[in-house]
């Protein structure tokens, strides 16, 4: 019987032939297959993403020009419950009535006499505490201007303190010298005093700046020393009710307490704006930040260095914005523009000519958007500078020179002689504009006794009591005078009347639309 070969015993021995010969080709033993192998391992997963901007060549620049300021100041202790402490001059009356513990401190503080020494009692002595040594009372931050030691921080931060001391990056402490404040913008100014010269750093032309710039804080929060954090700008020309010159830069970045008078940098390491405020439910960053505008700073400071303090021009006018409903009314074909509601007697808008129901349209030729436009742009010119200011009067712009004064330090109150009460009036309608009135003591104006609830002029905020002055720039003594004003207003294509408003010594515009025929 023949016995065939096994196909399969023959194909193994092939590829046994074939591995030898591939393992051999390879420079390796046919051996080293069998016992020397090695698991073959995938590369660790690793993405090529895009670059995104770093801020640590920033950060080491600038921040040796970046302090903490510590403030100190006297304060005078006092009792709690207002006993004089001499009757007490081992200060135990405030301990609590047991044995134990007294006796436990009676001896705790006579260790030191033990020896000779008071030095017990000086630690715990009421009457030591009673000595002119500053005490802490805040901690802020700060940055250099210039490298002979001036220095800008908050007004916020240095207003109740005598003693000042500069914590540098490095740890050194150095004291430090008020140059000035200036409250109505929060800026201060503090000079150091040292050997060699100091990394300062400059500011920005913060006109540049635009929505979505990546922006760098560096201050000291909560005491911890020089921290950074980073962010984009978020919106310009934030009014949050702080001063009269309110134009704050928003930023995301992490700013906390501590942090104030701190910069906020762009990129090129320059100061965009000076942390100053937080919009915290909390007390604690939740991204919304506001920085004085460098712009704003670089002037205040200038002063500040100079003088130590800083001097603004004053127009002496009571403002108010201009509505769509007052524009209306007026004939301006914008709400830009700063309504004058009254000129101070004795003020420079008043001696020029200036007058109630003029709206400021420009300052030297530069336009006014705002009511704080105006503010800032006034403020920005010495005392004694002679500007032109256009107004719209009576349908036209025309031109008025004034030589502005010194912005008082406090607002001057209005003060009314006391007067008697009126005597009874009958009271007349208006029913077009939802008013009762009647005519007022002296003759001028007329007083408003009621007013209809679902009128425009209850929505406007007319109340009893206030007093119509005039309509459309024309004085009013009786409701034929607000008539003959309506009347005119609807021949000239208007749609409202501007009426001029007293309420406690002050005065402002309210716009009215005009019956609908």
């Amino acid at each position: 019987m023949t016995i065939a070969p096994n196909p399969y015993s023959r194909t193994r021995k092939r590829l046994l032939a074939a591995a030898a010969s591939l393992a051999i080709a390879g420079g390796i033993g046919f051996g080293a297959v069998a016992t020397g192998t090695a698991p073959v391992l995938a590369d660790a997963v690793r993405v090529e993403a895009p670059q995104v901007p770093g801020f640590a060549d920033v950060v080491e620049r600038v921040s040796p020009a970046v302090v903490s300021v510590k403030v100190k100041a006297k304060i005078e202790p006092a009792a709690d419950d207002g006993s004089d402490q001499s009757d007490d001059p081992d200060g135990m009356n405030n301990l609590p009535d047991n044995p134990q513990l007294r006796q436990f401190f009676k001896q705790f503080r006579g260790f030191g006499d033990q020896n000779g020494h008071d030095g017990g009692n000086r630690r715990f002595s009421h009457r030591d505490h009673k000595n002119d040594q500053p005490r802490p009372v805040a901690q802020g931050s700060g940055f250099f201007i210039s490298d002979d030691g001036y220095l800008v921080t908050n007004n916020h931060v240095v207003e109740e303190g005598s003693a000042f001391t500069v914590v540098m990056n490095d740890g050194k402490e150095l004291d430090a010298k008020l140059i000035g404040t200036d409250p109505r913008t929060d800026l201060a100014v503090l000079k150091v005093d040292g050997v060699g010269k100091f990394t300062y750093v400059d500011f920005a032309d913060d006109s540049k700046v635009r929505v979505g710039d990546w922006v760098v804080a560096v201050g000291n929060p909560f005491g911890l020393g020089g921290t950074v954090t980073a962010g984009i700008v978020s919106a310009r020309g934030r009014d949050i009710g702080a001063g009269p010159y309110d134009d704050f830069i928003q930023i995301d970045a992490s700013v906390n307490r501590g942090n104030s008078g701190g910069p906020t940098f762009n990129l090129n390491g320059q100061v965009v704006g000076i942390n100053t405020a937080i919009f915290s439910p909390s007390g604690g960053s939740v991204g919304i930040a506001f920085d004085i505008p460098a712009s704003t700073a670089k002037q205040v400071v200038q002063d500040l260095m100079k003088s130590g303090s800083v001097q603004r021009g004053w127009l002496g006018v009571e403002i108010q914005p201009v509505t769509s409903d007052i524009a209306e009314s007026l004939g301006l074909k914008s709400q830009n523009g700063a309504l004058v509601s009254g000129a101070q007697d004795g003020g420079p808008g008043k001696k020029a000519g200036i007058t109630a129901g003029d709206v400021i349209t420009q300052v030297e030729g530069k336009d006014v958007a705002s009511p704080k436009e105006l503010a800032r742009l006034i403020g920005a010119y010495p005392p004694g500078k002679s500007v032109d200011v256009t107004v719209w009067r009576d349908g036209k712009s025309q031109t008025i020179k004034v030589d502005l004064g010194t912005l008082p330090s406090t607002d001057k109150q209005a003060s009314a002689d006391p007067q008697q009460p009126a005597a009874p009036a009958k009271p007349a309608a208006l029913a077009d504009l939802g008013l009762t009135v009647t005519k007022s003591e002296n003759g001028k104006g007329l007083v408003v006794t009621d007013v209809d609830p679902d009128s425009d002029a209850a929505d406007r905020g007319i109340q009893p009591g206030d007093v119509i002055t005039s309509v459309n720039s024309t004085e009013v003594n009786g409701t034929e005078d607000v008539a003959k004003a309506m009347a005119d207003a609807v021949k000239s294509g208007r749609k409202a009347v501007l009426m001029q408003i007293t309420r406690d010594d002050s005065n402002r515009f309210v716009a009215l639309p005009v019956a609908k025929g």
